[in-house]
């Protein structure tokens, strides 16, 4: 069956190779947003099948704070679009809601195609090939015979289609996707981009100018000559003779005769143009880097910069009629009604700044802080969250309250601040020092002590009224903090570069404190007791360190997985859970004498966590990152509250170009923002 429009969308430049966890990620939500553009309610809810009632959900960003490669429509109302950690999502009513559907794989998942409202293929790393006949009710593996990344796919109808990827990698099927076969495509480079007409006419363009033509549906397939020395990364044609490549260095070219000649265009951008597609000859759009937005009415003879609202890069993106949309990084989902005249972000966001910890005075009531002067808050357990005003702009990095009123914040540059109305006003407290502080822990709204750089301790008694220093004995630098009661706490931390990690101990309210770090190899960033004897430190490289005696001893226990960790929380002596790079979530039922690794879904790097019960947890992190462990379903969000805030255009405080390296080169993991800390 012939598509009158066949469709292909090209993934992602970079390759996001990263998978901590084996199994289906299958998610269950029914969480509450905003839709831009028009203040209408979104929905994000699932049809995964066989999803545990525990698990982790979305908060901010809404639908998805993952990143997004790919998406394809069939029509204005359904469409699929696909990201890492094996990342699917599909809405039936243009946007309007979305479902996180299963795919079985913790892979980055690069392109999506489909070749009507139910059968569609997806592609991505390690050679990942998936199916559904269902509209993404199921997926099924397909053996692609190869572990190479694939990074695009096309169908030319219901039978033939074409993935291409990595090392020159060409793969064909002419059984709708059953089965898969190489074909020799003549070259070595990485290949980005395919699309075909029909079921023998396509075109593959990627690494090093190359562009590859074949009118045999891949029987042969024969290079094409450019007129520009580029990486290549996506390809539309709307027939057999017109077509349009985009590129690195905002290369557009044209081909009016099936690619013999190749004419370059003026995009008016140097960044990255990742993908482009076509509705009729003339209207078309490209998107890429700094949230690069193109549109031309006239085949590309002119291109007009269009606002996208935002500066994350654009990944992906599909056109069905007038309605578009498109994906790219932080979960940026963009759509246009009028055939690309105009753009409305569908992702919603509290904040894209970093967050550093989390802490719920009760099940509903919780605060999180974070880069420039970020503090969010719920009160219905994170339906929804909505900004507070700190008062200051340096970075925050610890959070403790004692009921859902009162509650202190430190940050860097000695910053202390107050709130007794759950964060409606926060007051500057005087902290007599200028170091960064990491941590603060309350055992009531008077009792409270400070840990942070260069050895720095403070003391108060009298709700932060005036806060004493005290002496810790050493230089580290002090993060983790936690009091069981006025006397009783431990601090975690680690010196410069690393050297000398730090675990102090007190009985007596801080005055005085003993060093129980003798022999401890990690660099510690967080800790949690439950009582005065039983306590967990984490800190680099899955460092996990546990005692049942106040710390006089502690075990080494492990995860098995390599990533430093950030966050600890235990809400008794068995139950606990920790977090920390590539979005690793361990938990334990038994004093972490075995821990169990959960589908986060997500690779963004968790900073902090914080259970009040065995079940309800919160993790926040890199990008504003919030997910939130529930048993059973989420509370129902108030579609007023300030979370779903007046539509505005995806917040992006800070750019961050893609470098101009290799396609092959993985990306940085998201990781801690240290850029306040003293040098």
């Amino acid at each position: 069956m012939n598509r009158t429009r066949p469709r292909k969308v090209t993934s992602r430049r970079f390759s996001f190779s990263i998978a901590f966890f084996a199994g289906a990620l299958g998610v269950a939500l029914a969480i509450h947003t905003g839709h831009a553009g028009s203040g209408t309610p979104v929905t994000l809810n699932s049809i995964a099948g066989g999803a545990s009632a525990n698990q982790w959900v979305w908060q901010n960003p809404l639908p998805t704070g993952n990143y997004l490669t790919g998406v394809d429509f069939t029509d204005s109302n359904n469409g699929t679009l696909v990201g890492i950690a094996g990342t699917i999502m599909r809405t039936s009513d243009s946007g309007l809601s979305w479902a996180i559907q299963s795919s079985g794989t913790t892979e980055t998942l690069q392109a999506v195609c489909f070749v009507d409202g139910n059968t569609g293929t997806v592609v991505g790393d390690s050679g990942v090939i998936l199916q559904t006949t269902d509209a993404g009710v199921s997926w099924t593996h397909r053996t692609s015979g190869v572990e190479d990344n694939l990074r695009a796919v096309s169908f030319g109808d219901a039978n033939n289609g074409t993935a291409v990827g990595l090392g020159g990698r060409i793969l064909h099927t002419s059984d709708g996707g059953l089965t898969w076969t190489s074909q020799a495509s003549g070259t070595a480079n990485d290949l980005f981009g395919v699309h075909f007409i029909d079921a023998n006419t396509g075109t593959a363009v990627g690494a090093d100018s190359t562009v590859l033509r074949t009118t045999d549906g891949g029987a042969s397939w024969t290079p094409q000559p450019s007129p520009l020395s580029s990486f290549f990364l996506g390809v539309y044609f709307t027939d057999a003779n017109t077509g349009t490549v985009v590129g690195t260095d905002g290369t557009i070219l044209r081909t009016t005769d099936g690619g013999a000649n190749w004419t370059p265009q003026n995009s008016g951008v140097t960044g990255q143009i990742m993908a482009v597609n076509f509705t009729d000859a003339n209207t078309g759009s490209v998107v890429g880097d700094f949230g690069a937005l193109l549109h031309t009415t006239d085949g590309g003879e002119t291109w007009t910069n269009q606002s996208s609202g935002t500066t994350n890069q654009l990944t992906g993106i599909s056109f069905s009629g007038t309605t578009g949309f498109v994906v790219g990084g932080l979960g940026t989902i963009l759509q246009t009604t009028d055939q690309g005249n105009s753009w409305a972000s569908i992702t919603i966001t509290v904040t894209s700044e970093q967050l550093n910890s989390v802490f719920f005075a009760d099940t509903d009531t919780g605060t999180a802080v974070g880069t420039a002067g970020v503090i969010v808050g719920t009160i219905n357990r994170g339906a929804n969250w909505f900004a507070q005003t700190s008062g200051t702009t340096a970075d925050l990095w610890g959070v403790c309250f004692t009921d859902a009123n009162t509650g202190t914040v430190v940050g860097a540059s000695g910053t202390i601040l107050r709130t007794t109305d759950g964060g409606a006003t926060w007051t500057p407290q005087v902290s007599g020092t200028t170091n960064l502080l990491w941590g603060v822990s309350f055992v009531d709204a008077n009792t409270g002590f400070i840990s942070g750089f260069a050895g720095t301790i403070l003391h108060t008694t009298n709700g932060g009224a005036t806060w004493q220093p005290q002496a810790s004995g050493v230089t580290s630098d002090l993060r983790g903090i936690s009091f069981t009661d006025s006397n009783t706490g431990t601090i975690v931390g680690y010196g410069f570069r690393g050297i000398d990690p730090a675990i102090l101990r007190t009985t007596d309210g801080g005055a005085t404190w003993v060093n129980q770090s003798d022999g401890t190899q990690y660099q510690l960033n967080a800790v949690s007791f439950t009582d005065a004897n039983h306590g967990t430190a984490v800190g680099s490289g899955a460092g996990i360190l546990h005692t049942t005696d106040g710390g006089t001893t502690w075990e080494l226990q492990s995860n098995g997985v390599f990533f430093g960790l950030w966050g600890v929380s235990f809400t008794d002596t068995n139950n606990g859970t920790v977090v920390g790079q590539g979005g690793i979530i361990s938990r334990t039922t038994d004093g972490g004498q075995t821990w169990t690794n959960e589908l986060s879904g997500t690779t963004n790097q968790f900073m902090s966590v914080h259970f009040t019960d065995l079940e309800n947890g919160t993790a926040v992190g890199g990008i504003g990152t919030v997910m939130r462990r529930f048993t059973g379903g989420q509370p129902t969000p108030t579609p007023t509250a300030t979370a779903t805030p007046t539509p505005r255009p995806i917040p992006s405080p800070r750019p961050r170009p893609t470098p101009r390296i290799r396609p092959t080169s993985p990306p940085n993991p998201v990781l801690p923002s240290f850029r306040t800390m003293p040098s």
